[in-house]
């Protein structure tokens, strides 16, 4: 996690805009990751296979390195299992996404459930909640489910 730390912290002579841009970014990655792992505990068993999910879903969304994102993930445990519920990490991605990023990041969250090859009722649950708390339309978490549906069947 330090390796993580070191690289986004910003060096003083970067202006505040800068700094101040570098960790809305870092924000943002957390809450992405946080939902992901909250996600992959919520039938209260995080496989390796969910894991290795979460790494690539997170180096594809922001581009990151495998170290990084590691450390983003302990991180992120580390955040929801202080946190009350999901919604300040929801909160964070609604201040700073836009419709087409959250519904991106809705498939992004279906292809983790899906890495299984299964649903269960606490994950449908926690979807069915994460898209009301991302102020989407059922619309778009059924469309969403159907697209990684889809790319299973190929």
């Amino acid at each position: 996690m330090f390796e993580y730390l070191k690289k986004i912290l910003v060096p003083e002579s970067e202006s505040l805009s800068n700094r101040n841009q570098s960790n809305r970014e870092k924000k943002i990655q957390v809450a992405t990751c946080a939902l992901f792992v909250e996600l992959a505990k919520a039938d209260d068993e995080f496989s390796e296979i969910e894991k290795e999910k979460i790494i690539s879903l997170m180096k594809d969304f922001f581009n990151l390195d495998e170290d990084s994102v590691m450390d983003l993930i302990e991180l992120s445990e580390t955040k929801v299992n202080q946190s009350v519920s999901v919604y300040e990490f929801t909160t964070v991605i609604n201040n700073n996404f836009d419709r087409n990023e959250k519904i991106d990041l809705l498939i992004n969250l279906w292809r983790l459930v899906y890495v299984d090859d299964t649903l269960n009722q606490y994950e449908d649950g926690l979807m069915r909640k994460l898209g009301t708390l991302l102020n989407l339309e059922h619309s778009d978490l059924i469309n969403a489910k159907l697209i990684v549906k889809q790319e299973k069947e190929k």
